[in-house]
């Protein structure tokens, strides 16, 4: 079973986002019963989430309702930006670059800025010296401001003049075998899933319960790659990338399932929520966001 938090992410991702970003406890209650998770495992991951600054809630009436705060806004849409944008982009030459040095009395911090770097898509170029060949200045300056490290933190837009190769910078910084192996894996399992589910759909014989299920964990799964492919322009990919096999998989097995899995969210989601606040221009079966 996957971790509760993790599974509410997702859920508000890829749909509630899409109508009006809050939900009524009940409902995602209701949600998360699909995959296994009890009340009050959603309740408590929940709660979690409200201490770490991601949610924020409202009474209406006798009952409760969630909504992301501005922080947990950004972090999703900047999440669907990358997992939706299904072609490799075209890269400008130049490399960002970010380096710290974070005094002894703000070690602490140290593990999460990490973590942060790498989920945004730096690759670990030296000790306290990171890289990325896409724009993320804007990332940047965000985690700047969330730790109030601005006295420690350099951030420089350059060229690279040798003696290396670019790509040579991109093996030493970025673990690209493993990352190509996740991506072979996450193939072979999906595309075997896919072929299964469209003679299913084509025959009748699934659910939108089912399919329900089955794009929120397509969706949940390949979000994982968040943490690890930071998403190189393709001139900075192998020839032979699997990572692109994966992408046009998950768009084309994701598009199979959006129809009947927004049927029953929205099935779920009409009792004691507003229907009304759905985004005028969403339509599952072309996600604004699947960029091919």
């Amino acid at each position: 079973m996957s971790n509760t938090q993790s599974m509410i992410f997702t859920i508000f991702g890829d749909y509630i986002r899409h109508y009006g970003n809050k939900i009524w406890i009940g409902s995602l209650i209701r949600l998360l019963k699909e995959f296994g998770h009890n009340e009050q495992a959603v309740r408590v991951a929940v709660s979690r989430m409200m201490k770490l600054g991601w949610f924020q809630s409202e009474k209406q009436g006798n009952k409760s309702y969630y909504f992301l705060t501005d922080r947990g806004e950004k972090r999703i849409e900047e999440a669907a930006r990358r997992i939706y944008q299904v072609q490799p982009h075209e890269w400008d030459g130049k490399w960002r670059m970010l380096m710290y040095t974070i005094p002894e009395d703000k070690r602490h911090i140290r593990d999460e800025l990490r973590n942060e770097l790498m989920w945004s898509g730096f690759g670990s170029f030296s000790n306290g010296c990171w890289i990325s060949p896409n724009d993320l200045a804007i990332e940047a300056r965000l985690l700047v401001e969330k730790y109030a490290i601005d006295d420690y933190v350099d951030y420089f837009l350059v060229e690279y003049r040798g003696p290396q190769s670019d790509k040579a910078l991109v093996e030493r910084s970025w673990p690209l075998e493993k990352i190509e192996a996740k991506y072979e894996e996450f193939v072979s399992v999906y595309s075997k899933k896919y072929i299964i589910h469209e003679s299913m759909i084509n025959e009748g014989s699934m659910t939108d319960a089912e399919c329900f299920v089955e794009r929120t964990n397509l969706v949940h799964e390949y979000r994982k790659f968040l943490f690890d492919d930071p998403g190189l322009p393709k001139e900075l990919l192998p020839e032979m990338w699997s990572g692109t096999h994966a992408t046009l998989l998950f768009e084309k097995y994701y598009k199979l399932l959006a129809e009947p899995a927004s049927r029953f969210f929205e099935e779920v989601f009409a009792k004691d929520n507003d229907l009304g606040r759905k985004d005028k221009g969403y339509d599952a079966n072309e996600h604004p966001l699947i960029i091919s």
